[in-house]
């Protein structure tokens, strides 16, 4: 006999069961298989031992095959989903192996197949998904310097693609969008770009074949070629995509419709904003990894997921159009009249993106359809709402809506008000939407009616009270009477089964009706099913339009929110120039503004312009420096999404990056200190900046001794004032800094001044010209609760230390000039100099003396 082998397994040595797992499992070597088996899944070998880790669940063994025992794993069949959304948090996939086959057929095992695969980037169930966020799936192609990446959200058909030329930028990519999933070719160049990612999946270098990406796509969206997308040249992205696509079509198994178009996506059109910046401004989470006390927090109070998720896409991506910019101020600003309106309304329409998402995949429930009728009969309220709107931007959206008042009547006649979960339960479609399947649940019912009547002629024929008619999925429907009043049961009575205290019997006319119950009932389901199917195909032929009206109704929500936002936190519309400045008057922290509920938060101005481009910043530890300098970015930022901002008034200018070097931590895991993290993200800044840049720098220089860290520092601020010139806010406990101004024309000094009172210390939180006298350290250990002690002797110490020398750097710096021959046949200067005792120097005084010895030479 011909030997039976899978991936190297001899199969004639396993049970007939085992041997179909095996084959099954070896086309799905690398991820968990749940193999159907009556109402449980099951999982053997070592995805039995692995599932058992992560879900927490018994492994136990079933049996022997091969003469070893088989260890097993199971989860119930009805608690699937809780179990594959711990699974797809983890980043794990999932085949779904379920029975196809007649359990009664005398065929042994039942045939199986996988019906679907769960991975965390394509799924689609609403309870595997985070509501309010997208969930991306990218795949990514390197040729030499140039990257290829491409997103899709498979629960809206959004496909972009990107071509980046630099690591750098695919960093910064990598971390805005951050995928749940992310393909890689197996000889990926750049693998320590990507290494610790989640959901990383290995892919084989065919796949990004360019003829079969182009031929995939062109398959997809109807098209002879791409060149109405505008991405027929894009081809290290074009690979990526059609790598992204055939993935997603192997994992669903189905068409795809709703994926029907591809954007290019250039970084010049967007602020770039990378992972240190959207952390160090609490964009979407704060410090901790939480939501709460971020500005997403504070701005984002749609009434709709779908639009929540677009609003955390603007805020990722600000952009540098002003126009676009323009259109939806103009749109809040309309839209702040109508707000009280218009999101009741917006509420009602649920996430109708997702919704249609499913019904384009098949997976659509009938929960999915009483929202899209619910949803439909709101529209018409909405587009009341906004029919005297000017603004182009919502009379574009509003013409977008359009009118779905046939597919409500449609879904108002077939669908109960209250559907089942699934449609397997029957009940789904409502009565006196098809005749035929009426008069089949007439029949079911009628049954049903007759054997309630038998129940109690039975009770009252026999004087049996305890006599029940019961159901159930084995046995079907049986007599069961107490096994004390059993002698009572006539002879036509059949025994079925014996329980501990009861007997159950079958009669012939309870079998008759039972098996009209069966047949009604099954028959009902069979024409419930097929008219289901019809339903979701009919709406199926409105997908295009359906799609751009959820898209906008997303856009409104937003608009509207940033409204609500406006209205209720007193923001003001910016005005956007062209000229590479900023004026903000009487700015406020978006988010500490709503944090100090119990006294007013200090307003403080910003300008910058083509003779002003760097601040250098002093004041004392928690003074208000770096709320200053965040404040001052969240304000640019919610400018160019087109928000309403927290000022008096507002000009700005479009930037191209935000870059931020505030605070730092070890990075344990690459073997980095709290000081090479600083370098690093420094150079970063160094590296990357332009003059149409937005730099936040707080403290360069901390992590290391005083000498290389004010030389770093000083270094740094002469590079990015002299040669990038970008706005820069440039804060620093080195008094030695507010002397650049003196040197370069285009620096000014501003800080934060704070009032001492005996042993205590009022902070200003204003923000004044001109640098700080001194600092505050000793007070705010005060403040800190330091032992008095300690503070005794700090105080004493920095008395011994503010007249001792200054450090040795400066004081060689000075000898040394004693010595320097250029100053040899110059008596004057030479007696100068040789005046000098460093000995008697305050550090003030020895900075003082080198920037007059450099004047004189």
């Amino acid at each position: 006999m011909k030997q039976k082998k899978t991936e190297g397994i001899d199969l004639n040595i396993h049970t007939p069961m085992i041997q179909q797992y095996l084959k099954i499992k070896a086309e799905h070597a690398n991820i968990l298989l749940f193999y159907r088996m009556g109402d449980f899944y099951e999982l053997f070998y070592d995805d039995a031992k692995r599932a058992s880790d992560l879900l927490d669940i018994s492994l136990t063994k079933r049996g022997f095959s091969a003469g070893e025992p088989i260890p097993m794993a199971g989860i119930p069949h009805h608690s699937i989903e809780s179990y594959l959304a711990k699974l797809v948090r983890l980043g794990e996939s999932i085949a779904i192996c379920e029975q196809i086959g007649n359990p009664s057929s005398n065929k042994t095992p039942i045939e199986r197949k996988v019906v679907r695969i769960v991975t965390p980037g394509t799924v689609t169930d609403e309870s595997l998904l985070q509501e309010r966020q997208d969930n991306l799936i990218a795949a990514i192609f390197q040729i030499k310097n140039t990257f290829g990446y491409a997103t899709l959200d498979i629960g809206s058909g959004r496909f972009i693609l990107n071509e980046l030329n630099n690591e750098e930028a695919i960093i910064v990519e990598l971390q805005r969008t951050n995928p749940a999933e992310l393909l890689y070719p197996e000889n990926f160049q750049s693998i320590l770009l990507i290494e610790n990612r989640r959901g990383l999946r290995r892919r084989p270098i065919w796949e990004y074949e360019i003829h079969t990406a182009i031929q995939q796509l062109n398959i997809q969206f109807g098209t002879r070629d791409l060149s109405g997308f505008g991405v027929q040249h894009a081809y290290v992205a074009l690979r990526a995509a059609g790598c992204l696509l055939q993935y997603v079509k192997d994992t669903q198994r189905i068409s795809l419709p709703h994926i029907r178009s591809l954007h290019m996506e250039y970084q010049q059109d967007v602020v770039i904003l990378d992972a240190t910046t959207l952390r160090n401004l609490e964009i979407i989470q704060n410090l901790t990894g939480g939501f709460e006390n971020t500005l997403c927090a504070v701005l984002d109070k749609t009434v709709t997921p779908m639009g929540s998720r677009m609003m955390k896409r603007w805020l990722h991506a600000p952009l540098r159009n002003i126009s676009i910019i323009k259109e939806r101020q103009d749109s809040i600003q309309e839209l702040e009249l109508l707000v009280d309106g218009l999101q009741p309304l917006l509420s009602q329409i649920s996430d109708l993106e997702r919704i249609i998402s499913r019904l384009a995949l098949r997976k659509s429930r009938p929960h999915d359809l009483t929202r899209m009728r619910n949803a439909f009969k709101h529209l018409p309220k909405i587009n009341d709402m906004l029919i005297n709107v000017t603004a182009k931007l919502l009379i574009r959206l509003r013409n977008q809506i359009g009118d779905f008042s046939e597919l409500y009547i449609l879904l108002k006649n077939a669908i109960n008000q209250c559907p089942p979960v699934l449609i397997r339960d029957g009940g789904v479609i409502a009565e006196g939407y098809n005749a035929e399947l009426d008069e089949w649940r007439a029949l079911a019912q009628g049954a049903n009616n007759y054997i309630k009547q038998l129940e109690i002629q039975e009770q009252k024929n026999l004087g049996i009270d305890t006599l029940k008619i019961n159901f159930n999925a084995i046995h079907g429907y049986y007599i069961q009477i107490n096994r004390s009043q059993s002698h009572l049961v006539p002879i036509h009575y059949t025994r079925k089964q014996t329980l501990k205290n009861v007997e159950r019997y079958i009669i012939p006319e309870l079998k008759t009706y039972e098996d009209k119950i069966f047949v009604a009932k099954n028959k009902a389901l069979e024409i419930e099913k097929h008219l289901y199917e019809e339903l979701l195909e009919h709406l199926l032929l409105h997908l295009e339009i359906l799609q751009l009206s959820s898209s906008s109704l997303a856009e409104i929500d937003v608009l509207t929110n940033l409204a609500e936002r406006a209205v209720t936190l007193n923001y003001c519309r910016p005005i956007l120039q062209e000229d590479s400045a900023i004026c903000i008057t009487a700015g406020r922290h978006p988010v500490i503004e709503l944090a100090l509920k119990e006294q007013p938060f200090i307003t403080n101005s910003f300008v910058s312009s083509a003779q002003h481009r760097m601040f250098i910043i002093t004041g004392p530890n928690m003074g208000g420096k770096s709320t200053y300098m965040r404040q001052t970015a969240l304000i640019v930022l919610m400018a160019l999404i087109g928000s309403y901002v927290p000022a008096e008034k507002t000009r700005i200018s479009p930037i191209d990056r935000i870059f931020t070097r505030i605070g730092a931590a070890d990075d344990v895991s690459s073997g980095r200190s709290t000081f090479m993290v600083e370098m690093i993200e420094t150079a970063n800044i160094l590296h990357n900046a332009t003059k149409n840049s937005l730099i936040l720098v707080d403290e360069i220089g901390r992590g290391t001794s005083t000498f290389d860290g004010l030389s770093l520092a000083w270094a740094c601020a002469e590079e990015l004032a002299n040669r990038i010139q970008a706005i820069t806010l440039f804060a620093t406990h080195y008094f030695e800094l507010t002397k650049l101004p003196q040197k370069i024309k285009n620096i000014i000094n501003i800080h934060f001044n704070a009032v001492e009172y005996e042993d205590t210390i009022n902070f200003m939180h204003s923000i004044q010209q001109g640098a700080i006298s001194k600092s505050y350290g000793v007070e705010v250990a005060i403040m800190a609760g330091f032992p008095k002690e300690v503070i005794i002797n700090a105080r004493i110490k920095l008395k011994e230390l503010e007249t001792q020398s200054f450090n040795t750097c400066i004081f060689k710096n000075i000898m040394d000039l004693k010595s320097f021959p250029l100053f040899m046949d110059n008596s004057k200067i030479l007696e100068e100099i040789k005046s000098v005792e460093p000995d008697y120097l305050t550090p003030h005084q020895a900075l003082e003396w080198i920037y007059h010895l450099k004047s004189i030479i």
